[in-house]
């Protein structure tokens, strides 16, 4: 539907308040590479439905309010408009949003640094993607990752900013294989959960509503999200982890960013792309175990870091695969990450 007879791109274009949220709701769907606001709007739906199942509502609330600062801290820094409109600066905001109040306790001080680390992560965006256009490659959600990591770590020194979820620091631990086989519906739970964990949402159900996000804008990201899920399932259970880890779904999140991201929106769909995207997939679960080993010292997670270095990886050598239309550079620095504003998926 074009912009001419889409009512809500008519009422946006004739509204600053709807094309604030219009903005954020892009931000939002923005994160697996989605520029459209019915994406953003199940997405955070996703977020906030996980958060209140898991009894911290805060979650969903600082997901919203992370958002919204973000996009109004690139609004004031007067970056590129095509880029705003797009969600490009909302969307790393949103992941801190979330992820500052699932691993530290809620406190006036944690309030603070969440609203300081969303402003920070627009900031952080503008630095990265100048760093990366010299490689032609996006930032991804770097951004969020080294953010949140700052963040993360400064609880230690804190005492006004108590830890709830994460740590202490150690050394890495062996895993221990599950004695027995897991059951086939926690392994359908666990498939589901990987979407979901992209927002550090441990609820399947969160899982179905941020595929249909996909699936309204784009069938093949959404196709890759499931399938790279389930790659990632099956070598994490092949690979002996543990099997909390395989229940929260916490070897699908970043394999699923893996296998949208090369399978469909910065190579366009094809047998050979769908090769290269499974094994970028694939390696993707190995390096989510290592970073688990490498940060376990520091006593904070990996977030999305592995997603973003097998990423970075696999589109650095400029393999010859044809690029999709929906270029993510524009001019080098920060471009369009998924469909057209008028929600075309790729």
């Amino acid at each position: 539907m074009s912009d001419s007879t889409n009512p809500w791109a008519k009422a946006v274009a004739g509204n600053s308040a709807l094309r604030f949220i219009d903005t954020n709701l892009r931000g939002a769907g923005q994160v697996i590479f989605q520029n459209n606001p019915l994406t953003g709007l199940l997405f955070l739906v996703a977020i906030c439905w996980g958060a209140a199942i898991a009894g911290h509502p805060g979650i969903g609330l600082g997901a919203v309010a992370a958002l919204a600062v973000a996009t109004t801290t690139a609004m004031l820094l007067d970056v590129d408009e095509a880029s705003l409109r797009q969600g490009l600066f909302g969307f790393n905001g949103v992941l801190v949003g979330a992820a500052v109040p699932t691993f530290l306790a809620t406190s006036p001080a944690m309030l603070v640094i969440l609203v300081i680390g969303a402003a920070v992560s627009t900031v952080v965006m503008l630095a990265v993607s100048n760093v990366m256009k010299t490689w032609g490659t996006p930032a991804l959600t770097f951004p969020f990752v080294l953010t949140t990591w700052f963040l993360l770590l400064g609880a230690y020194s804190f005492g006004h900013l108590p830890i709830a979820a994460m740590g202490p620091p150690t050394l890495p631990l062996l895993a221990v294989a599950p004695s027995a086989p897991i059951a086939p519906l926690e392994l359908l739970q666990a498939w589901l959960k990987g979407p979901a964990q992209v927002f550090l949402i441990n609820n399947w159900i969160s899982g179905v509503l941020v595929v249909l996000g996909l699936l309204v804008s784009s069938r093949w990201a959404a196709l890759f999200a499931l399938v790279g899920s389930a790659v990632a399932l099956l070598v994490a259970v092949g690979l002996g982890a543990t099997a909390e880890s395989i229940d929260a779904g916490l070897y699908g999140f970043s394999p699923v960013l893996t296998a949208v991201a090369l399978g469909c929106v910065f190579y366009k769909p094809s047998w050979r792309v769908t090769g290269y995207a499974l094994l970028g997939t694939v390696f993707t679960v190995l390096v989510q175990g290592a970073m688990n080993a490498a940060v376990a010292p520091l006593g904070i997670p990996t977030l999305t870091a592995p997603f973003v270095f097998v990423t970075w990886l696999f589109l650095l050598p400029k393999a010859k695969l044809a690029p999709h239309p929906h270029q993510p550079i524009v001019d080098g620095v920060v471009g369009q990450r998924g469909p057209k504003p008028d929600g075309k998926g790729g």
